[in-house]
């Protein structure tokens, strides 16, 4: 997972979502979950509201559309945080919403929203905290390690350790130490073009939360037991060049 910017809805769409959740709040409690999926599932609603945010997060996502929680590109699911089931009031709440890969989205995280003692949400919303402060990456073998209670609530119930989660990250981290290497060639020959394409490919390549573990990881005090991989040492140099942390934060 990573730290996601949420923009301004819109004023057209913020007026047709208060308008269908008014429709919801107007009706007794035991119909709500039944008019808010049916409003939420209309061909005209789908159209004027769902496909404009479905583009919104797809705006907000790192990389191409990539799954706001296990970090995977080319999600099109528009995932209510707190489920539909559990508060059909909330169907309509931007701030409900997050960009999910339909594994995520139907077959992990569904309905399932626990709580802690206080009645707080146990997952983590990306769009409100910092996700890299309740998880842990290992570069070695691409997995995460909770660090809270609402980390490994997360990591349980999304699945983030999932199938081949792990080994497409340790992909991901494969590819941002080619791409250094490219950029380390391209400052030596001066050689901009270069340099501007290897920022790109780790900007958009699919699980961006590596690329910016790997950069928060690289200045800490303890950054060469982190990056304890292959060609991790000649990886961990180059993040830590002011000049490549500039164009890879910018």
């Amino acid at each position: 997972m990573i730290r996601i910017q949420r923009i301004e809805l819109p004023r057209q769409l913020a007026a047709h979502a208060a308008e269908l959740t008014e429709r919801v709040t107007k009706a007794g409690p035991e119909e709500r979950y039944d008019i808010a999926r049916g409003l939420w599932s209309h061909t005209t609603h789908r159209r004027r509201l769902v496909t404009p945010l479905r583009e919104l997060l797809g705006q907000m996502a790192h990389g191409n559309r990539c799954c706001m929680y296990c970090c995977d590109d080319l999600s099109t699911d528009v995932d209510h945080f707190e489920p539909l089931a559990i508060n059909p009031l909330r169907t309509f709440d931007w701030l409900n919403h997050l960009l999910a890969c339909t594994a995520c989205n139907s077959h992990h995280k569904g309905d399932r929203f626990p709580l802690d003692s206080l009645g707080e949400p146990l997952l983590i919303d990306p769009t409100r905290e910092d996700p890299f402060e309740h998880l842990y990456l290992g570069l070695a073998n691409g997995e995460y390690t909770g660090l809270t209670d609402k980390g490994r609530t997360t990591l349980e119930v999304c699945g983030l350790n999932r199938d081949d989660l792990p080994n497409a990250r340790c992909g991901a981290r494969d590819v941002v130490s080619m791409c250094l290497d490219t950029w380390q060639r391209g400052w030596e020959q001066a050689n901009e073009g270069k340099m501007t394409v290897a920022v790109r490919t780790i900007r958009e390549q699919p699980f961006a939360d590596v690329a910016q573990f790997m950069l928060r990881q690289a200045v800490l005090p303890k950054a060469r037991t982190v990056f304890a991989f292959e060609v991790g040492d000649e990886t961990l140099e180059r993040l830590q060049r002011p000049e490549l942390r500039a164009a890879l934060l910018a």
